[in-house]
């Protein structure tokens, strides 16, 4: 995949900067796409409308070479570093990044605006201008998705959806003793630790990883980000989140799925219907053109129009909607574009959830999620997994 960089050239030039510099390490989204390398530790990095360069170790050297898809790779070495160390110390490092952003031609650049306010200052302090983008330009490049990058994100999916139906599955077939559910095959409760371990190996065998996922349940589940523990319950809401890496093109999906073992209260089965009827309602406002803002009040109309409070009505509130209704996926599972209050204007190949949900200690927690790409026309789920309450 080649990102189309018209963008930042564009935001370079009417900034009068002559690069976009990085100094961080694979954690960096924003790195890693614009040189397609990463590695586990800071490496210095700049894109030219020229060329894209990268300063790393020499351990990491060749696989700069071969996996990025930078045009000028350097070693320190190749710039004298240990001789360098003995005679500028701890600020030989930046000595060699100065030579090597020399050699590309370049005095002046953006930075992100968390870009280590100590390397800012190491570089104006050797004569170059850094300015910081305040725009998050990249981010916005990156916002938008190519096919490919919907293919990715399709094959994580696709994955995250095998997930969620062991999870289920380890829901429906578990029996119920004393209000607690239990393992079919062995005789001990079903908890939200080995859901959650089951969920992991699935997700392994369909070469994907996930640092923790959320199997909340009862009171754990009446907050959004719970990660859950403990065995869980029947007749009570067991909310399912789960955000997988395809670990070869790194890129997310994202869903969630709420289930129920046994029988649903009336206002159990009430906060269901009606956050289905939010995320339909969110989906309608799908379109491009629209905004976040617009698609996140279809959310809020809902809700309101029920009776239920939500954090934009009533900012105070603790229960109700709690959240906004979404966000973008891609390599990062939380990126832009936003789905909220201000949330931007919607484009092709944005990426986005829609997870309305309601939250009380004295219910429980309901959370339903897709993930969509917004089209030229609309939009196209790339969920395809069933939304059922009762799994008996």
């Amino acid at each position: 995949m080649e990102p189309d960089f018209a963008a930042l050239d564009e935001f370079l030039a009417d900034e009068g900067l002559d690069g976009y510099a990085f100094l961080d390490d694979e954690s960096n989204s924003n790195l890693y796409y614009t040189t397609g390398f990463g590695a586990p530790d800071p490496f210095f990095a700049v894109y030219t409308p020229d060329a894209i360069g990268v300063l790393v170790s020499s351990l990491e050297y060749g696989r700069a070479k071969k996996e990025g898809r930078a045009d000028v790779v350097k070693r320190h070495g190749d710039y004298d570093i240990q001789a360098k160390r003995e005679e500028h110390g701890d600020d030989a490092f930046f000595v060699v990044i100065g030579e090597f952003l020399e050699d590309l031609g370049v005095s002046s650049l953006a930075v992100e605006t968390d870009f280590g306010v100590g390397a800012a200052d190491k570089l104006r302090d050797d004569g170059f201008t850094v300015r910081p983008d305040e725009d998050g330009v990249v981010d916005d490049i990156r916002a938008v998705k190519t096919d490919e990058e919907v293919d990715h994100v399709r094959e994580a999916q696709r994955a995250n959806e095998a997930a969620m139906a062991r999870a289920e599955e380890l829901v429906r077939e578990a029996s119920v003793e004393d209000g607690v559910l239990y393992r079919p095959d062995a005789d001990e409760p079903l908890t939200s630790e080995f859901v959650k371990q089951e969920i992991e190996i699935t997700l392994l065998r369909h070469d994907c990883s996930l640092d923790e996922t959320i199997v909340a349940c009862g009171q754990d589940a009446a907050d959004p980000h719970d990660r859950g523990s403990g065995p869980l319950e029947a007749d009570e809401f067991v909310i399912v989140d789960i955000f997988p890496r395809h670990k070869a093109s790194r890129y997310h999906s994202d869903m969630t799925r709420t289930f129920l073992k046994g029988e649903p209260s009336e206002t159990q089965r009430e906060w269901y219907e009606v956050t289905d009827e939010a995320r339909k309602a969110a989906l309608d406002a799908v379109e491009p053109g629209a905004t976040g803002e617009a698609v996140n009040q279809a959310v809020i109309d809902v809700y309101q129009d029920a009776g239920y409070p939500t954090i934009f009505t009533d900012p105070q509130t603790e229960t109700g909607f709690i959240h906004s209704t979404g966000h973008g996926v891609g390599l990062d599972v939380h990126e832009g574009p936003s789905i909220s209050i201000r949330g931007e204007e919607l484009e092709p190949g944005h990426v986005i959830t829609i997870e309305p949900g309601l939250y009380d200690p004295d219910v429980g927690g309901v959370r339903i999620e897709d993930i969509v790409v917004v089209t030229e026309d609309g939009y196209e789920n790339l969920t395809d997994y069933p939304i059922e309450l009762v799994v008996d």
